[in-house]
């Protein structure tokens, strides 16, 4: 089931390339500049689920300094999403069905 995205990316004069990576197995572009969380949000309504129920997580602090916005990537290296730019073909997995 798709989901409306929590984020909506404004218009802007600067030009910025898409970048391609994975979230769970699916094709996806973010762009230069943005961090892992951004990227993440403008697919979907959230980041990941909680790890002690079903609740939606979409990060709380935004500057590293919780432990909300914790994503892996496919090699199992853990990174917060908040404060890790995204890079060309990153695989990143949150354990959600997308």
């Amino acid at each position: 089931m798709s989901r409306a995205p929590i984020l909506r990316r404004i218009a802007s004069d600067v030009p910025r390339d898409e970048i391609a990576f994975a979230l769970d197995g699916r094709a996806c572009t973010g762009l230069e500049g943005d961090t892992v969380l951004a990227a993440i949000l403008v697919q979907g309504e959230r980041l990941r689920e909680s790890d002690f129920s079903s609740a939606p997580r979409a990060g709380f602090c935004l500057m590293g300094a919780c432990q909300d916005c914790w994503v892996q990537l496919e090699s199992g290296e853990r990174l917060r999403a908040c404060t890790t730019m995204l890079v060309p073909g990153m695989q990143v997995v949150t354990g959600m069905r997308r």
